[in-house]
């Protein structure tokens, strides 16, 4: 029985615009692609502006954020995520960029087309941010060209990785404060990560049950 709803749950995954239920015993339901996209419209009240604070101490930019080192300074900024690095659409800057300003600077090639694979960053960009909070000082610029695909799906990623947000509290949270749009192919990546992280939970709620039965016997 556990194999075929396993194989049901693969077959759905598969398919982008499925709802998916990985937990039967949960009333959440990681939405379709489509439904992502609905909701990053729906109900978003956030204004487009060049730099917005998202997350205590995490703020998303663009291109002009990124490129004026005194207001950087001025926000306190001392570690900055570039998702737009190298020959795609670049924002021009890198670590010796800011050498004089002690920020420290982890650059990321991604390309802000769908058929992209950003997910290859969510580890190694989650490590940064979080590494980077440590200590209670710190502020974190992730940036893009516009601020509103690469780096926000990057800022997501983190807060379902590092935060245990589900994409829809995760997308939730973000628009409040910045008008952000992932493209399709990053929703659909983060959608994945989204059952990923649901099944990882599933797996340990059912060791720790299980945990339990060899407890009681």
């Amino acid at each position: 029985c556990y194999h075929l709803q396993k194989q049901s749950l693969k077959s759905r995954t598969k398919n982008p615009y499925a709802a998916v239920q990985v937990d039967p015993d949960s009333d959440y339901i990681t939405p379709g692609t489509l439904d992502l996209e609905q909701l990053l419209w729906t109900g978003t009240t956030a204004q487009y502006t060049h730099v917005n604070q998202v997350w205590p101490r995490i703020y998303i930019g663009d291109e002009k954020t990124a490129l004026e080192r005194p207001g950087l300074r001025d926000l306190g900024i001392t570690h900055v995520l570039n998702a737009a690095e190298g020959k795609w659409n670049n924002v021009l800057t890198g670590a010796n960029y800011y050498s004089d300003l002690n920020i420290q600077y982890f650059g990321v090639e991604a390309d802000d087309k769908p058929s992209f694979n950003i997910s290859q960053y969510f580890f190694s960009a989650s490590e940064f941010i979080c590494e980077a909070l440590r200590q209670s000082q710190n502020k974190v610029l992730v940036h893009c060209v516009m601020g509103r695909s690469r780096s926000a799906t990057l800022v997501l990623a983190y807060l379902m990785m590092k935060h245990n947000l589900t994409v829809v509290q995760a997308i939730e949270h973000v628009r409040q404060h910045r008008c952000i749009l992932p493209n399709h192919g990053f929703l659909r990546q983060l959608r994945a990560l989204d059952i990923t992280l649901q099944e990882d939970k599933l797996r340990r709620k059912r060791e720790m049950e299980d945990q339990e039965c060899k407890t009681e016997t």
